[in-house]
């Protein structure tokens, strides 16, 4: 499929993650967002999920590159845990977490005036589906709404044309066929609330049936096929969503890198002006690598039919090996680094400093800790060594200029405490 359409607006590419190799995946391969969750109140209860430490790494990384983050707090909370959740998300509003996605709208309300600096996207859960519900949630507060997933393009379009809010969809991975946020199924059956975030797939298991009066057995009659969006990418540009979103927080890590990968370079392609086409070998790695033996559009383009289903097996067809250890090198294993520029200066007057600049932003670390050598004196290859481990923090030095006063001895664990100091310092005022 060509066209030749120029995006003239930001359109963000949102990615999974259900853990830290899976943010840095993400960030890797050109997402411009992540949503995560954290050990409660997650829709994912059985993705790996982020420890509250973590989560406050994750929002100082993304933000070195300009990634935001969004925390999911999507499921039903009961009356006694509201407290527990507003508690819960304080710490990383606090360095700088960038949305909520909501399902609960009492949540949602307590967030709102609790935490009027971080943005409220209302969860598809929600069941949003014209622009009705769209412009109450704007009059809410929020700024966001996630559609519900079963709404046509020409729908979504609508909503944009009337409603002054940010619309998000999802364009990639598995598909529920119950309305969105509207299941009962898992609770019914097995005592798991999907709604809190322990859905048990009901819909991925085998059922009979009688059609016309003709038995069918064994057949799963509620296994929808997953969402590849792909070849009609342009078309959901073209529609005015604001961000597109992959599915997937409890897939490994090379599932979401290479998706991300993909979407990312047909959206730059989009923006480019040039024709738009979709290479078959791109749709044929995406089906080799976490998907389902079937893929279909989703309801953008169909509301029912048996095309959109998985009859025949639900389950996922394997991972192509090569390719998945091929991404885990090219985007998991690397830990992308902020360049900076640093300043060292030592006397045995005036002690050290070490002034550390990202972009507009500088910091200094200083340590009275610098004496007059009497034999060997600590050298600038010395100091430059010391300076250039960062090791695990999330830096690079692009460049390091050091200059001593006179001949000075440092110890190196001195120079060390200081970069520590230092890079700490940047990160935080980051």
């Amino acid at each position: 499929m060509k066209s030749s359409r120029t995006l003239k607006r930001k359109v963000e590419l949102l990615a999974p993650a259900g853990n830290f190799e899976g943010l840095v995946g993400a960030i890797n391969a050109g997402c411009d967002a992540v949503y995560i969750g954290g050990k409660a109140f997650g829709a994912r209860a059985y993705a790996d999920n982020f420890s509250d430490e973590e989560i406050v790494k994750a929002i100082k990384y993304a933000h070195l590159f300009d990634v935001k983050i969004y925390l999911t707090v999507n499921t039903l909370v009961k009356e006694r845990e509201f407290d527990k959740a507003v508690e819960f998300v304080a710490p990383f509003v606090k360095v700088g977490l960038d949305a909520f996605i909501v399902q609960d709208i009492g949540l949602a309300n307590v967030l709102r005036d609790t935490y009027p600096e971080t943005e409220i996207h209302m969860s598809t859960q929600c069941f949003i589906t014209g622009p009705g519900s769209a412009q109450f949630f704007k009059e809410f507060g929020a700024t966001r709404v996630v559609l519900a997933r079963e709404l046509s393009l020409k729908e979504i379009e609508t909503i944009k044309k009337t409603v002054d809010i940010e619309l998000e969809t999802f364009i990639h991975g598995a598909m529920c066929y119950c309305y969105s946020g509207q299941c009962l199924f898992s609770s019914a059956l097995g005592g798991r609330s999907g709604n809190r975030g322990r859905c048990a797939g009901p819909c991925r298991q085998m059922y009979d049936a009688i059609v016309d009066g003709k038995e069918y057995h064994d057949r799963y009659f509620l296994s929808m096929k997953d969402q590849c969006t792909l070849t009609i990418l342009d078309k959901l540009l073209d529609a005015g969503i604001d961000s597109l979103k992959i599915e997937g927080r409890m897939k490994k890590p090379e599932y979401t890198a290479f998706v991300t990968s993909v979407y990312r370079k047909y959206i730059d392609l989009y923006n480019s002006g040039g024709d738009f086409f979709v290479d078959p070998k791109d749709i044929e790695k995406l089906r080799s690598i976490y998907m389902r033996s079937e893929i279909g559009t989703g309801y953008y383009e169909r509301q029912k039919g048996r095309e959109m289903m998985s009859l025949d097996n639900p389950g996922y067809s394997g991972n192509d090996d090569a390719l998945m250890l091929k991404i885990r090198k090219r985007y998991v294993e690397v830990l992308k680094k902020a360049k900076i520029t640093g300043y060292f200066s030592a006397s045995a007057k005036t002690g050290l400093s070490l002034t550390l600049c990202y972009k507009d932003i500088s910091v200094t670390a200083t340590d009275p800790m610098c004496e007059e050598a009497k034999s060997r004196p600590t050298t600038k290859d010395d100091i430059e060594r010391s300076l250039s481990k960062l090791g695990n923090t999330p830096f690079e030095f692009e460049e390091l200029y050091i200059e001593t006063v006179g001949d000075c001895f440092i110890p190196v664990k001195t120079i060390n405490e200081l970069r520590r100091k230092a890079t700490e310092d940047l990160l935080n005022e980051i």
